[in-house]
Protein backbone atom coordinates (compact mmCIF):
# COMPACT_ATOMS: atom_id res chain seq x y z
CA UNK A 1 0.00 0.00 0.00
CA UNK A 2 1.00 3.67 -1.29
CA UNK A 3 2.02 5.27 1.47
CA UNK A 4 -0.43 8.53 2.53
CA UNK A 5 0.78 12.42 2.75
CA UNK A 6 1.07 14.01 5.90
CA UNK A 7 -2.21 15.66 4.46
CA UNK A 8 -4.05 12.94 3.92
CA UNK A 9 -3.25 10.97 7.36
CA UNK A 10 -4.98 14.21 9.02
CA UNK A 11 -7.57 14.66 6.67
CA UNK A 12 -8.59 11.10 7.60
CA UNK A 13 -8.24 11.35 11.46
CA UNK A 14 -10.54 14.58 10.76
CA UNK A 15 -13.13 12.90 9.34
CA UNK A 16 -13.21 9.78 11.85
CA UNK A 17 -12.72 11.55 14.99
CA UNK A 18 -15.66 12.70 15.30
CA UNK A 19 -17.30 9.73 13.92
CA UNK A 20 -15.47 7.28 16.45
CA UNK A 21 -16.71 10.16 19.28
CA UNK A 22 -20.39 10.16 18.10
CA UNK A 23 -20.64 5.81 17.94
CA UNK A 24 -18.92 6.16 21.38
CA UNK A 25 -21.79 8.78 22.24
CA UNK A 26 -24.62 6.92 20.87
CA UNK A 27 -23.56 3.24 22.04
CA UNK A 28 -23.64 4.81 25.83
CA UNK A 29 -27.25 6.77 25.55
CA UNK A 30 -28.55 3.59 24.00
CA UNK A 31 -27.53 1.59 26.90
CA UNK A 32 -28.61 4.37 29.17
CA UNK A 33 -25.18 5.70 30.17
CA UNK A 34 -23.65 9.59 29.59
CA UNK A 35 -21.19 9.58 26.97
CA UNK A 36 -18.64 11.19 29.43
CA UNK A 37 -18.40 7.95 31.04
CA UNK A 38 -16.33 6.23 28.32
CA UNK A 39 -12.59 7.13 27.81
CA UNK A 40 -11.15 6.89 24.52
CA UNK A 41 -7.32 6.13 24.19
CA UNK A 42 -5.95 5.96 20.47
CA UNK A 43 -3.73 3.20 19.33
CA UNK A 44 -1.04 4.85 17.50
CA UNK A 45 1.04 2.14 15.89
CA UNK A 46 2.05 3.25 12.87
CA UNK A 47 0.75 6.88 13.21
CA UNK A 48 3.74 9.28 12.17
CA UNK A 49 4.47 11.71 14.98
CA UNK A 50 3.36 14.73 12.83
CA UNK A 51 -0.13 13.29 12.54
CA UNK A 52 -0.22 11.89 16.18
CA UNK A 53 0.32 15.68 17.51
CA UNK A 54 -2.93 16.88 14.91
CA UNK A 55 -4.71 14.37 16.84
CA UNK A 56 -3.81 15.74 19.88
CA UNK A 57 -4.44 19.35 18.73
CA UNK A 58 -8.08 18.18 17.90
CA UNK A 59 -8.88 16.95 21.19
CA UNK A 60 -7.22 13.68 21.56
CA UNK A 61 -6.17 13.42 25.05
CA UNK A 62 -4.73 9.88 25.47
CA UNK A 63 -2.60 7.70 23.11
CA UNK A 64 -1.37 3.96 23.43
CA UNK A 65 1.85 2.62 21.53
CA UNK A 66 2.92 -1.04 21.25
CA UNK A 67 6.40 -0.62 20.32
CA UNK A 68 9.15 0.48 22.21
CA UNK A 69 11.22 1.68 19.37
CA UNK A 70 8.21 3.30 18.04
CA UNK A 71 7.33 4.89 20.95
CA UNK A 72 11.09 6.70 21.87
CA UNK A 73 11.18 7.86 18.01
CA UNK A 74 8.10 9.43 18.86
CA UNK A 75 8.49 10.37 22.40
CA UNK A 76 10.87 13.91 22.48
CA UNK A 77 8.17 15.19 19.76
CA UNK A 78 4.98 14.63 21.70
CA UNK A 79 2.72 17.17 22.62
CA UNK A 80 2.64 15.12 26.28
CA UNK A 81 1.25 18.25 27.74
CA UNK A 82 -2.14 17.77 26.46
CA UNK A 83 -1.96 13.91 26.12
CA UNK A 84 -1.48 11.10 28.59
CA UNK A 85 0.87 8.31 26.76
CA UNK A 86 0.33 4.77 27.48
CA UNK A 87 2.04 1.42 26.41
CA UNK A 88 -0.14 -0.96 25.49
CA UNK A 89 1.89 -3.64 22.85
CA UNK A 90 3.57 -6.71 24.17
CA UNK A 91 7.07 -5.93 26.11
CA UNK A 92 9.88 -8.03 27.02
CA UNK A 93 11.74 -7.55 30.20
CA UNK A 94 14.53 -5.93 28.27
CA UNK A 95 12.49 -3.20 26.87
CA UNK A 96 11.01 -2.30 30.13
CA UNK A 97 13.90 0.55 30.99
CA UNK A 98 13.13 2.62 28.08
CA UNK A 99 9.83 2.95 29.00
CA UNK A 100 10.29 4.24 32.91
CA UNK A 101 9.46 7.86 33.00
CA UNK A 102 7.68 7.72 29.78
CA UNK A 103 4.41 6.51 30.45
CA UNK A 104 1.89 6.50 32.87
CA UNK A 105 0.73 2.88 32.83
CA UNK A 106 1.88 -0.17 30.88
CA UNK A 107 -1.38 -1.58 30.10
CA UNK A 108 0.37 -5.40 29.13
CA UNK A 109 2.01 -6.97 32.01
CA UNK A 110 1.24 -10.66 31.16
CA UNK A 111 3.89 -12.51 33.70
CA UNK A 112 5.55 -12.48 36.77
CA UNK A 113 8.78 -12.08 35.25
CA UNK A 114 7.98 -8.81 33.40
CA UNK A 115 6.23 -7.52 36.86
CA UNK A 116 9.46 -8.49 38.68
CA UNK A 117 11.34 -6.00 36.46
CA UNK A 118 9.44 -3.29 36.34
CA UNK A 119 9.35 -3.25 39.90
CA UNK A 120 12.99 -3.79 39.75
CA UNK A 121 13.37 -0.82 37.68
CA UNK A 122 11.48 1.18 39.69
CA UNK A 123 13.05 0.68 42.94
CA UNK A 124 15.71 1.42 41.07
CA UNK A 125 14.47 4.93 39.98
CA UNK A 126 12.94 5.67 43.73
CA UNK A 127 9.67 5.70 41.48
CA UNK A 128 6.07 4.00 40.58
CA UNK A 129 4.50 2.08 37.16
CA UNK A 130 0.65 1.65 36.99
CA UNK A 131 0.00 -1.15 35.38
CA UNK A 132 -2.62 -3.43 33.58
CA UNK A 133 -2.90 -7.08 34.30
CA UNK A 134 -3.08 -8.75 31.08
CA UNK A 135 -5.60 -11.94 30.64
CA UNK A 136 -5.82 -14.08 27.82
CA UNK A 137 -9.74 -14.37 28.30
CA UNK A 138 -10.39 -16.46 25.07
CA UNK A 139 -7.27 -18.86 26.11
CA UNK A 140 -5.56 -18.23 22.20
CA UNK A 141 -2.65 -19.99 22.43
CA UNK A 142 -1.46 -17.16 19.43
CA UNK A 143 -2.18 -14.30 21.91
CA UNK A 144 0.18 -12.83 25.02
CA UNK A 145 -1.10 -12.78 28.43
CA UNK A 146 -1.85 -14.87 31.62
CA UNK A 147 -4.64 -17.68 31.12
CA UNK A 148 -7.31 -17.11 33.79
CA UNK A 149 -5.96 -19.88 35.45
CA UNK A 150 -2.67 -18.69 36.42
CA UNK A 151 -4.20 -14.92 37.34
CA UNK A 152 -4.17 -15.74 41.13
CA UNK A 153 -0.71 -16.24 41.46
CA UNK A 154 0.27 -13.39 39.33
CA UNK A 155 -1.76 -10.96 41.04
CA UNK A 156 -0.21 -12.44 44.56
CA UNK A 157 3.02 -12.25 43.55
CA UNK A 158 3.23 -8.56 41.75
CA UNK A 159 1.12 -7.20 44.66
CA UNK A 160 4.16 -7.82 47.11
CA UNK A 161 6.52 -6.28 44.60
CA UNK A 162 7.90 -3.11 45.04
CA UNK A 163 6.70 -0.09 42.91
CA UNK A 164 3.79 -1.82 41.43
CA UNK A 165 0.24 -0.08 41.29
CA UNK A 166 -1.70 -3.06 39.80
CA UNK A 167 -4.53 -0.86 38.20
CA UNK A 168 -7.02 -3.34 36.51
CA UNK A 169 -7.23 -7.02 36.18
CA UNK A 170 -9.28 -9.75 34.56
CA UNK A 171 -10.73 -13.38 35.05
CA UNK A 172 -14.56 -13.59 34.61
CA UNK A 173 -15.10 -17.41 35.65
CA UNK A 174 -13.44 -16.59 39.22
CA UNK A 175 -13.27 -12.74 39.39
CA UNK A 176 -14.79 -12.40 42.68
CA UNK A 177 -12.67 -14.56 44.26
CA UNK A 178 -9.47 -13.03 42.87
CA UNK A 179 -10.74 -9.80 43.71
CA UNK A 180 -11.13 -10.70 47.32
CA UNK A 181 -7.58 -11.91 47.63
CA UNK A 182 -5.85 -9.32 45.84
CA UNK A 183 -7.91 -6.50 48.18
CA UNK A 184 -5.89 -8.01 50.92
CA UNK A 185 -2.30 -8.18 49.60
CA UNK A 186 -0.82 -5.06 50.79
CA UNK A 187 0.08 -2.16 48.58
CA UNK A 188 -2.68 -3.10 46.51
CA UNK A 189 -5.62 -0.94 45.39
CA UNK A 190 -7.60 -2.49 42.67
CA UNK A 191 -9.39 0.16 40.27
CA UNK A 192 -11.24 -1.97 37.95
CA UNK A 193 -11.02 -4.78 35.09
CA UNK A 194 -9.52 -5.17 31.91
CA UNK A 195 -10.37 -7.31 28.74
CA UNK A 196 -9.05 -8.64 25.78
CA UNK A 197 -11.60 -10.99 24.22
CA UNK A 198 -10.80 -13.34 21.53
CA UNK A 199 -11.13 -12.14 18.01
CA UNK A 200 -15.11 -12.74 17.32
CA UNK A 201 -17.45 -11.93 14.41
CA UNK A 202 -20.47 -13.48 16.03
CA UNK A 203 -21.71 -10.32 18.11
CA UNK A 204 -23.61 -12.59 20.23
CA UNK A 205 -21.06 -14.48 21.42
CA UNK A 206 -18.88 -11.46 21.54
CA UNK A 207 -20.96 -9.89 23.55
CA UNK A 208 -21.12 -12.81 26.29
CA UNK A 209 -17.91 -12.00 26.76
CA UNK A 210 -18.26 -8.32 27.78
CA UNK A 211 -21.42 -9.35 29.66
CA UNK A 212 -19.81 -11.67 31.56
CA UNK A 213 -16.92 -9.04 32.53
CA UNK A 214 -20.14 -6.44 32.99
CA UNK A 215 -22.01 -8.86 35.74
CA UNK A 216 -18.38 -9.58 37.58
CA UNK A 217 -17.67 -5.69 37.74
CA UNK A 218 -21.32 -5.27 39.03
CA UNK A 219 -21.45 -7.96 41.38
CA UNK A 220 -18.09 -6.94 42.83
CA UNK A 221 -18.59 -3.31 43.06
CA UNK A 222 -22.19 -3.94 45.23
CA UNK A 223 -20.19 -5.65 47.79
CA UNK A 224 -18.59 -2.41 48.67
CA UNK A 225 -15.16 -4.28 49.37
CA UNK A 226 -12.44 -1.99 51.25
CA UNK A 227 -9.39 -1.89 48.70
CA UNK A 228 -11.76 -2.15 45.86
CA UNK A 229 -12.93 0.64 43.32
CA UNK A 230 -14.69 -0.41 40.28
CA UNK A 231 -13.34 2.85 38.29
CA UNK A 232 -12.49 1.20 35.24
CA UNK A 233 -13.83 -1.14 33.03
CA UNK A 234 -11.16 -1.41 29.89
CA UNK A 235 -12.63 -3.63 27.04
CA UNK A 236 -13.20 -2.76 23.52
CA UNK A 237 -11.09 -1.75 19.88
CA UNK A 238 -12.21 -0.64 16.54
CA UNK A 239 -13.62 -4.01 15.70
CA UNK A 240 -15.81 -4.06 18.64
CA UNK A 241 -15.88 -1.10 21.14
CA UNK A 242 -19.84 -0.45 20.52
CA UNK A 243 -20.75 -3.72 21.68
CA UNK A 244 -18.53 -3.06 24.33
CA UNK A 245 -19.64 0.12 25.87
CA UNK A 246 -23.51 -1.62 25.27
CA UNK A 247 -22.21 -4.12 27.86
CA UNK A 248 -20.07 -1.48 30.02
CA UNK A 249 -16.89 -0.32 28.98
CA UNK A 250 -15.53 2.92 30.46
CA UNK A 251 -12.15 2.46 28.38
CA UNK A 252 -12.02 1.65 24.94
CA UNK A 253 -8.90 1.30 21.99
CA UNK A 254 -9.41 2.45 19.17
CA UNK A 255 -6.55 2.11 16.08
CA UNK A 256 -7.74 2.04 12.76
CA UNK A 257 -11.67 3.44 12.78
CA UNK A 258 -9.59 6.66 14.17
CA UNK A 259 -6.81 6.87 11.62
CA UNK A 260 -7.52 4.71 8.78
CA UNK A 261 -5.62 0.92 7.66
CA UNK A 262 -2.39 0.99 9.28
CA UNK A 263 0.34 1.23 6.94
CA UNK A 264 3.78 -0.10 7.65
CA UNK A 265 6.89 1.21 6.95
CA UNK A 266 9.30 -0.03 4.16
CA UNK A 267 12.10 -1.34 4.32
Amino acid sequence: MMEKSFDERCAAFDENYPRVLEQIAQAAVQAGRRPEEVTLLAATKTVPLEVVNHAISRGLSCIGENRVQELLEKYDGLDRAHCDVQFIGQLQTNKVKYLMGKVSCIQSVGSVRLAREISRLCQRENTTMKVLIEVNIGREESKSGIMIEALPELLEEAAQLPGLQIKGCVAPEALLEVVDEVRQLPGIQVEGLMAIPPICEDVKKLRGYFSAMRQSYVDIAAKKLDNVSMNCLSMGMSSDFPEAIACGATMVRVGSSLFGKRVYPQH
